[in-house]
């Protein structure tokens, strides 16, 4: 179990000094960011001074370490915007984020995993046939779709504006409710095929001659089983909630970190995008740390390992 821990450790670390390298190559290499930093009109003197004032008059390697030196006193630049550090513009629009990537989430589980399970409980039958089909429905239909057809109809039809504000319910719903459609068609179908997998599993038909009744069945050894592939989606969604909301947040004029990004790439606010890039990149590798470590808990084959 320790080496479990371990290896998994390892791999997060590794993959985050990936991630930052590739966001610094990236960066270097998609145009000159004392370019972008100085005024349109700057003369070829000024864009000097700038490159000199960021270190890009030094080797790459040379940069790459003080770049490493710097995250690691926790110096994430300014945003040329505001002069404000990235973290501080940062953390405030993640809360928007958040209460916008929650609300789709919970919305998402609280109705894909029941209308997943149903379809299982009801394979072949009418109510099974229109379950998968409103999923496959929900997954496909574009999320910017829907969320301009809610905004056409809140003004047409009850002349008011939808999204434009995390004070209200509604203004949370509607916008959470066009996130969250997708990944509650995801979460639906693969509960279905999760829980039949494991209904139809051997050690079931033995429970089953055993005369444990169906009940019992399905709660303590259907449900627990079918749980642990469905984790990891939950746990992918859960890393997702930070940059998974960009084109939602457009289309509802959400205040949140997708929007924020959209902005920062637009106008090359180099230090703010490379704090938003690596913090999505530390939130998916955290959740996807969180989520080897439940099957600790959940799955018991780990545990003799």
């Amino acid at each position: 179990m320790i080496g479990y821990i371990g290896s998994r450790l390892l791999r997060a670390v590794v993959t985050l000094l990936i991630t930052i390298t590739l966001v610094f190559v990236f960066i270097r290499f998609s145009g000159d960011p004392a370019a972008a930093l100085a005024p349109p009109d700057a003369p070829q003197e000024v864009i000097d001074q700038y490159r000199r004032a960021l270190g890009l008059d030094q080797p790459l390697w040379k940069q790459y370490t003080a770049y490493l030196g710097q995250l690691l006193q926790g110096e994430f630049g300014y945003s040329i915007h505001t002069g404000l550090s990235s973290a501080q513009v940062f953390m405030g629009r993640l809360p928007s984020t958040l209460l916008l990537g929650g609300s789709a989430l919970a919305i998402a589980l609280l109705l894909g995993l029941p209308l997943g399970a149903i379809g299982a409980l009801n394979r072949g039958k009418p109510i099974d046939r229109f379950a998968m089909g409103f999923s496959v429905f929900a997954f496909a239909l574009p999320n910017f779709l829907f969320g301009l057809i809610i905004i056409l109809v809140g003004a047409l039809v009850f002349q008011t504006y939808v999204g434009a504000s995390p004070d209200s319910f509604v203004d949370v719903f509607f916008p959470a409710l066009t996130l969250g459609l997708a990944s509650m068609g995801a979460f639906a179908r693969f509960a279905r095929s999760s829980l039949l997998e494991t209904i139809n599993a051997p050690f079931m038909v033995a429970a089953e001659a055993r005369g444990i009744g169906g009940r019992r069945r399905l709660l303590r050894h259907a449900l627990p089983n079918a749980a642990i592939p469905l984790v990891t989606l939950i746990g992918l969604s859960l890393g997702g909630l930070i940059a998974g909301s960009v084109v939602t947040e457009q289309v509802f004029g959400w205040p949140g970190v997708g929007q924020l990004l959209v902005r920062s790439v637009a106008t090359r606010d180099i230090a703010m995008v490379q704090f938003i890039v690596l913090a999505v990149a530390v939130t998916m590798i955290t959740a996807n740390l969180i989520v080897d470590l439940l099957y600790l808990l959940i799955d018991p084959r780990i545990r003799s390992k």
